[in-house]
């Protein structure tokens, strides 16, 4: 199979979708891999590591989509390439398209095959191809909000872990999943009081046996959530409804509960954000302001640590990169469920229900 990788153009993404490690083990397995001059370059791989590991150089984006079979990406298309993307050509990335109505609509009008990352899931409901950036974004999370509470970031001037005579921070977790475990092991560990909340109860057993002492567990209710906002310094917002785009766990109401300086951190902003007053920024102009209240909304976290960010996506994504390659979509998807929950969209229908609940499709 002919695999493009192109180069990342969204705002501030540096991540590139596979290793020259990842590149070597697909040409040695008899696949042709091509890539765009410097697509690697930010992650820290040059085009010569990509030409040692067998795969091809090509100047534009154009000259990889005009030539591929299947497109590896990290993020999803943007308006600039909409135009790039050839029918029944194979496009494996992260699309979160219960965010996005304009890029729904423009891959069924692509007539593409869109597999997205995000929602091939295992039979026990893990979710490997998300898993990955869903550690990196947790832990990000919390060095994004500690620096947001410094004064000059126009937070509250709280040092996280505080001092010895002198309090931490207090920090709420929503979610207690991928995302919220790794962000409340990281603000545990940097000493900070530390609530993760979720709604299953199996979960928060699971999380009091194994989390450090100075993290509590808590029902995910409003009335709960109201209770702890007035002293809360920093919310983590990691609420996920695969596929689906995710419930407004805290409303522009409930900010008022909450001290100036404060500090939100959506996670979930991907699939359109669990606060509702969240709006996706970029790295270049991360943080907003809502009564008071600071906003860090970055849609593509993982894109500010690319090297670690690129090894980790490829560790995961490889092995099902090579069985499409391998097999061609079509009889891979048929025989293994997991990359068969992955189509979302397939030459111009939609086939992800939680997409087609989203938009009314």
């Amino acid at each position: 199979m002919k695999i493009g990788i192109p180069k990342e153009i969204k705002n501030n993404e540096s991540r590139v979708a596979l290793t020259p490690g990842g590149a070597k083990t697909l040409v040695m397995n008899g696949h042709t891999v091509f890539v765009e001059t410097h697509a690697g370059e930010n992650s820290g791989f040059s085009d010569e590591q990509y030409l040692k590991a067998g795969a091809q150089i090509l100047q534009t984006a154009k000259e990889i989509f005009d030539i591929a079979e299947m497109i590896m990406k990290v993020k999803e298309p943007i308006q600039s390439e909409y135009k790039l993307i050839h029918p029944n050509q194979l496009l494996f990335t992260y699309f979160h398209f219960a965010s996005g109505k304009e890029l729904t609509m423009a891959m069924i009008a692509s007539g593409a095959v869109c597999l997205a990352y995000e929602t091939v899931e295992k039979a026990d409901h893990t979710l490997p191809l998300l898993i990955p950036m869903s550690e990196v974004a947790g832990r990000m999370s919390i060095q994004d909000g500690a620096r947001c509470l410094e004064k000059p970031k126009g937070g509250k001037g709280i040092l996280l872990g505080g001092v010895p005579g002198v309090k931490p921070a207090n920090v709420l977790v929503l979610g207690g999943g991928v995302v919220g475990t790794q962000a409340a092991l990281m603000a545990a560990g940097l000493g900070a009081h530390v609530t993760i909340a979720d709604i299953s109860l199996p979960r928060l057993r699971y999380l009091s046996e194994v989390m450090p002492a100075n993290v509590d567990t808590l029902m995910s209710t409003t009335s709960n959530i109201e209770d702890m906002l007035p002293h809360i310094d920093l919310v983590i917002g990691a609420v996920l409804i695969p596929g689906a785009k995710a419930p407004h766990v805290i409303t522009k109401d409930m900010l008022r509960l909450m001290q100036p300086g404060s500090v939100l951190v959506d996670v979930a902003i991907d699939q359109g954000g669990c606060f509702e007053t969240s709006h996706p920024t970029t790295h270049a102009d991360p943080v907003y302001t809502v009564d008071g209240i600071l906003h860090y909304c970055v849609a593509n976290i993982p894109g500010a640590v690319p090297f670690t960010s690129t090894l980790a996506l490829t560790n995961a994504t490889l092995p099902y990169a090579l069985i499409l390659a391998n097999m061609g979509w079509e009889a891979a998807c048929a025989k293994h469920d997991d990359l068969n929950k992955g189509l979302n969209i397939v030459k111009g229908k939609v086939v992800c229900k939680a997409v087609a609940d989203t938009f009314g499709l």
